[in-house]
């Protein structure tokens, strides 16, 4: 069941015990509990310390950061060798990671990577407990080919 606003004696409806917005406004006669309303002089004369202006230049400042990092997000995507869009988030950190080091030769080995048995040009690379960075070898570099989760990569796999 929902929860309904009250109607505080400041004439504000909200939640809770005391009107928060008369609460943010400085201490005079009896504004913190809600119990006299100022008046409309003594409200524009009186400092406020959050004005709606700055708290909505704030909501926006902060909003086009959230958004600027969700395009610097997206766009890490076409820098990727291989998709990883439908992977959850972690999973993208740690093969990103992983595709950066073993660009710069590091050995697979470091990562518990494993040649398969069927085919040894194949390796396996756990990502997490439940995902695996498959790459093909190609002499002396390992090509990234998918992140796939441990499910479809048993699948893949004969003899299992």
């Amino acid at each position: 069941m929902s929860r309904r606003k009250k109607k505080f004696a400041c004439g504000h409806k909200g939640y809770g015990r005391v009107c928060h917005r008369c609460v943010q406004q400085p201490v005079e006669e009896g504004s913190r509990d809600c119990k006299l309303e100022m008046s409309a002089e003594a409200s524009l004369s009186a400092p406020r310390l959050h004005s709606p202006l700055a708290r909505s230049n704030d909501n926006n400042s902060e909003w086009e950061k959230k958004r600027q990092r969700k395009l610097e997000w997206e766009a890490a995507f076409d820098r990727d060798p291989i998709d990883l869009r439908n992977l959850p988030r972690n999973v993208i950190i740690k093969s990103r990671r992983i595709i950066e080091r073993l660009q710069i030769r590091s050995d697979y080995r470091q990562f518990h990577g494993k040649r398969l048995r069927h085919d040894h040009f194949v390796i396996s690379i756990p990502v997490t407990r439940n995902y695996r960075l498959i790459c093909r070898d190609c002499g002396n570099l390992l090509v990234p080919e998918a992140v796939v989760s441990h499910e479809d990569y048993n699948v893949v796999k004969p003899g299992r």
